[in-house]
């Protein structure tokens, strides 16, 4: 059931590494990246909790509740991403980064719901570290695309403003997997109608969106907030590592920033063959940027593998667990800024892997005991807000933090992301290990 979260976290991990030496390549400023990049969380916010919502509701009878929802994120996701290299303008790549995020969300959300759904209380630690094995094993693969492409002989040059062919066939090489492996679950998952269909069509009848959804939020267990103060710090950290680890870690650990095309006359040959060449550097750090972010997707994969066969057996001590993993990765950014060579990034990715795996799978864990199945698909679409309001946060004051505290060095949202993993570790200890069901009160109809 979790598979087709391999093509899911290829479309993420695509976006993660490159969209950023895309947007730069295209002609954006290092300290604006962040600003571009709140298309994403942006389009989580909106798209996640009315897709929870609408997944709770539906019935297909061929489908079921969740799976029409993987179909549709599936084509428009793989779609986006064929198109998103061949963007003839920034403003396009933007737009289309819009769209990528949205169609991704509208694929994973009901993928949270569906393990809660099918699995009780005793097996969700091992259904949610599950996902995060193939999750860890999408990362790995699609953020080494580009470098292993270019290794089989495809170009990683191009002109100025142009993303280089390597990139576009990893991008389609994304596109392919994302809607194969959806189909795969799709094809393979079964889904049980409601036991009282009558009764849930009557329900559903009776709903009111925008008045369930904010009953829903006023009425949110207090588990599921004090988990959410913590997933705010820990998706701030990441969202600056996706955003600025490009454009920081080519000029920090590898001497090679983007160049400015504007401040060469190409029409000079001299200096076209030295933007030709400041280019070509940039393209291979960025590539290289990409192998070492790999290396996370890779150890949160060994990471899930052994926390997998421990929860088949034993209980998991979910919350200590992830507060160790938080202080790992943190540990891990803060490495980055005094990393003496290039190879010394993938330890820094190593440990930041270990929070990872943590982060995509312990907080559902915590959170599933806590919710009412009927509200399930809604209550993780409403979770995921503590996911995309640190993000939104982080694409808001990154850029002027960068530009006019840390002197346009980008290395410094690195540093942000390690103190801020610490500061969620710290949250971890107001948060119950064994979680209660909290019934919510139903909202009135009438």
């Amino acid at each position: 059931m979790s598979f087709g979260f391999l093509g899911i976290q290829f479309g993420f991990a695509l976006q993660g590494g490159f969209v950023s030496r895309i947007f730069q390549t295209l002609g954006a400023e290092k300290d604006a990246l962040p600003l571009l990049w709140i298309a994403a969380p942006l389009t989580g916010l909106l798209v996640q909790p009315i897709i929870g919502y609408l997944s709770d509701r539906t019935w297909h009878p061929i489908l079921g509740r969740r799976r029409p929802y993987f179909v549709l994120g599936a084509i428009l996701s793989s779609i986006a991403l064929l198109f998103m290299p061949h963007s003839p303008a920034l403003w396009i790549a933007v737009g289309t980064l819009w769209v990528l995020d949205a169609s991704i969300n509208v694929s994973m959300e009901p993928f949270r719901a569906l393990v809660a759904d099918k699995l009780p209380e005793e097996q969700r630690s091992y259904g949610f570290v599950v996902q995060t094995l193939i999750i860890g094993i999408g990362t790995w693969v699609a953020s080494n695309l580009p470098w292993f492409v270019t290794q089989m002989g495809v170009s990683n040059e191009a002109a100025p403003g142009v993303v280089p062919p390597s990139v576009q066939v990893a991008f389609a090489i994304g596109a392919f997997v994302f809607l194969a492996s959806i189909l795969v679950t799709v094809f393979t998952t079964k889904e049980y109608p409601p036991d009282d269909l009558a009764a849930f069509e009557a329900e559903k009848q009776q709903g009111s969106f925008f008045r369930d959804i904010v009953h829903n939020i006023v009425h949110m267990p207090k588990q599921m907030r004090r988990i959410g103060i913590v997933q705010f710090f820990s998706w701030f950290a990441f969202f600056a590592m996706w955003s600025m680890a490009t454009p920081g870690l080519t000029e920090h650990v590898f001497n090679a920033p983007a160049p400015v095309a504007s401040a060469y006359d190409m029409a000079v040959p001299e200096q076209a063959a030295t933007f030709a060449a400041v280019n070509k550097a940039y393209q291979d750090a960025a590539d290289l940027v990409g192998v070492a972010m790999g290396w996370y997707g890779l150890s949160s994969m060994v990471v899930a593998l052994l926390l997998a066969f421990y929860a088949a057996r034993f209980v998991l001590n979910r919350r200590a667990i992830h507060a160790a993993s938080l202080v790992i990765g943190g540990l891990g950014f803060l490495s980055m800024y005094v990393a003496p060579s290039p190879e010394w990034l993938k330890l820094g990715f190593v440990l930041v892997g270990v929070a990872w795996a943590s982060i995509l799978s312990m907080p559902y864990a915590l959170l599933a005991g806590c919710l009412e199945e009927k509200r399930m698909g809604v209550f993780m679409g409403l979770f995921n807000m503590f996911i995309v309001l640190p993000q939104i946060t982080a694409a808001l004051v990154l850029g002027p933090l960068v530009k006019q505290v840390f002197d346009n060095h980008a290395i410094y949202a690195l540093v942000l992301s390690g103190c801020s993993l610490l500061l969620a570790a710290t949250f971890l200890l107001r948060v119950n290990e064994r979680p209660v069901l909290e019934p919510v009160p139903e909202p009135a109809h009438g």
